[in-house]
């Protein structure tokens, strides 16, 4: 079955519209287990994936046919990278299409904490109203760290500019980036200097659980903490030692290491996150908008046109 392309996640009908245009031929299975795909996947040459279906060796041994994987999105944490390049298939993701969602949301989750506005809201719909327990701190002036500098670590960037905010940036894997929006730092002065602190990192053996009780005792100053990357990143136990310790003035978490119900309710740490006035959570949506789910297919959509049709 040549250009043919199994797609086993929810995806918007643009990138399907594109493809076939251009003579691929599209199988669009949204509800599709992973074992029933994987029984399948074998007639085809392309896979089209969002977060629930891990290709892992053992998928990728089962699908020799396979020339290509589209993940919608910019996390490709679900995908056994290094096996697949070895098998000469071709991995897409789309960091230019959510890239846009991730910044703003950010900066929705840090104005949030800065001005209590979750915690004065449910107050007033209580039925109390309390202004100075609700005083704000103000962005202009702060001193913003940001850690990873690519697609959604410019775009955050690039939404802090209008704020008067000094912007640093430490990317552990490019060096030469600074630009007008952040200027490129080492560790040090991001430990040393930061007000807030925002991680737009991937998921990696490296990165797994980066963020623990050490990494938060080196920052100089109290910070707020914005994670909108993987949760595995960062520890939350840690996080919340930081804020009985008053290291941790507030902390914007849209991921989490243990995402969805029930599971989050077994957590030990969870009770304590929930009732704390000083934690803003979001479900893992800080790229998720309706702009992104079109703009996500159409960037997959591009990228998978730019290469050689199969049998040309």
């Amino acid at each position: 079955m040549k250009n043919n392309i199994l797609i086993v996640d929810d995806i918007h009908p643009a990138f399907i519209q594109r493809v076939e245009a251009a003579g691929y031929t599209c199988n669009y299975q949204p509800t599709i287990t992973t074992a029933e795909a994987i029984n399948i996947l074998n007639g085809y040459d392309g896979l089209v994936i969002r977060s629930k279906f891990r290709v892992d060796q053992a998928v990728i041994d089962g699908a020799p046919n396979l020339r290509f994987i589209c993940r919608a999105g910019a996390g490709m944490d679900n995908i056994d990278e290094a096996y697949a390049i070895q098998q000469n298939i071709t991995l897409i993701n789309a960091p230019e299409g959510n890239s846009d969602a991730v910044g703003e949301h950010a900066i929705g989750l840090l104005l949030s904490l800065m001005n209590n506005i979750n915690i004065a809201d449910a107050q007033i719909r209580a039925g109390s109203w309390q202004r100075e327990a609700n005083r704000g701190h103000e962005l202009k002036g702060k001193t913003v760290g940001i850690i990873g500098y690519g697609h959604m670590g410019q775009s955050f960037a690039r939404k802090l500019s209008g704020f008067q905010v000094g912007v640093l940036a430490y990317d552990k894997y490019k060096t030469g980036f600074s630009d007008k929006y952040a200027r490129e730092v080492s560790m040090e002065e991001i430990v040393r200097y930061s007000d807030v602190l925002s991680f737009h990192i991937p998921l990696t053996a490296e990165t797994n659980g980066l963020v623990d009780d050490e990494y938060l005792f080196h920052f100089k100053k109290p910070i707020f903490l914005i994670n909108t990357s993987r949760g595995k990143v960062v520890k939350t136990s840690a996080v919340l030692n930081a804020i009985r310790q008053g290291k941790i003035i507030g902390a914007g978490l849209d991921v989490l290491e243990v995402e969805k119900f029930p599971a989050l309710n077994e957590q030990a740490w969870f009770d304590e996150l929930r009732q704390s006035g000083k934690v803003v959570l979001s479900p893992h949506v800080a790229g998720w908008t309706f702009d992104s789910y079109r703009k996500i297919s159409e960037v997959m959509a591009e990228k998978l046109l730019a290469l050689p049709v199969s049998g040309e």
